[in-house]
């Protein structure tokens, strides 16, 4: 193509905003944005300077005749407006999760897949630039044959952040939705892309959140805790989903000769002891990467049994995008593959919503929590 590719967003808050500009670095020409509300979508349209704005996506998507669409809002509003866009003609790029149900993404995947439109789906946390560190080194022998990955968060959230998406199964929030996709896509990212076998179990181990009126970005959400959260008016709302989980995976690599065994474990709500992490273990050696997104720095274990910090390579510094934070500059990585794809340019795989529906079926598997064996009678 010729002609900048045209976008239109759909949402307005810290993920519509990022979309926007993440398109933009990729040289993309955002024409509109879409948004619940009137006063709003008007006040951030004006504050990136995106010519059109609306509350109606299918008179938008008339008037924009976009080449691609980038969906921001919580997972709970994607399926209309992604099944729309697809039948308009347009490739998508879609924040996680695809959808709310295992089906429901399987759906988008089956009809962007007929269509013959390309997806994006972001779960982008495996383009840390020591992630793609680890991935070198794993894919070099440094470690030998791989033969566990441990991957350990505890997030310590405030349990009174304002009730709100991230509480609710049907709008996408629970900690699967929105912390393991990023785990599982960095670990089959540096071990192997085929996922064998899975199961977990989850808890709910919030309860309920104050009900708070005005919080429009889900990144500033802390700052409308209640000042008194023992006030006798407030509201409360109930959460379905789950704040913590532990699940098992066995995925294949093909510098292994048996499967890689995975923990992921994250407690959303659970105060840390120690650093957050994820470790890979081999025949040879082991990679440790402090933080629960890959932050870095990265560890290797060397000849002389002790843990070496490595630094990053400097094309993978060169080829890291800029950004005011680790999710926007993720977010630029993969919505720049997408944009040269879209443009016929040759580029390495991204996850599409081949991956999202994969997703969305095993979070599905995991909340069933149906794998325990009653041993009480031993």
């Amino acid at each position: 193509m010729s002609n900048p590719i045209k976008v239109l967003i759909q949402g307005t808050g810290f993920a519509g905003q990022g979309h926007a500009e993440a398109f933009r670095y990729a040289g993309a020409d955002v024409v509109g944005i879409v948004g619940r509300t009137p006063s709003v979508v008007e006040s951030v349209a004006k504050e990136l300077s995106i010519p059109y704005f609306s509350t109606d996506w299918q008179q938008a998507l008339k008037d924009c005749k976009p080449d691609i669409v980038s969906i921001a809002t919580p997972g709970g509003a994607h399926e209309t407006p992604i099944i729309q866009a697809i039948e308009f003609g347009c490739h998508v790029f879609s924040d996680k999760p695809l959808s709310t149900t295992g089906n429901s993404a399987k759906k988008l995947y089956e009809l962007a897949k007929e269509k013959g439109v390309k997806t994006a789906f972001a779960s982008s946390f495996r383009y840390m630039p020591h992630v793609i560190h680890a991935k070198r080194l794993v894919e070099k022998g440094m470690i030998g044959e791989p033969l566990e990955v441990e991957c350990i968060s505890h997030f310590n959230l405030e349990r009174d952040i304002p009730f709100g998406w991230s509480h609710r199964k049907e709008d996408g929030g629970g900690r699967l939705n929105n912390n393991f996709t990023h785990k599982l896509s960095i670990v089959t990212s540096i071990v192997g892309e085929e996922i064998l076998s899975m199961m977990g179990e989850v808890r709910d181990d919030l309860g309920k959140a104050p009900i708070v009126e005005g919080v429009h970005n889900f990144k500033k959400r802390r700052d409308f805790i209640p000042s008194d959260i023992n006030d006798p008016t407030l509201k409360w709302g109930e959460s379905n989903v789950e704040w913590s989980y532990t699940v098992l995976a066995q995925l294949k690599s093909e510098l292994a000769a048996k499967p890689v065994s995975v923990l992921f474990k994250h407690g959303g709500l659970q105060p840390r002891f120690t650093d957050d992490h994820i470790v890979v273990y081999g025949s040879k050696s082991a990679i440790f990467i402090k933080g629960h997104y890959a932050s870095g720095p990265l560890y290797y274990y060397d000849e002389n049994n002790q843990w070496t910090e490595l630094p990053l390579p400097q094309d993978i510094i060169d080829n890291t995008p800029e950004g005011e934070g680790d999710t926007e500059r993720n977010w630029r990585y993969l919505i720049r593959e997408l944009v040269n794809d879209v443009k016929g340019e040759t580029v390495s795989p991204y996850q599409t919503f081949k991956e999202g529906a994969q997703y969305q079926q095993l979070i599905d598997l995991i909340r069933r929590n149906d794998n325990w064996v009653d041993v009480s009678q031993l």
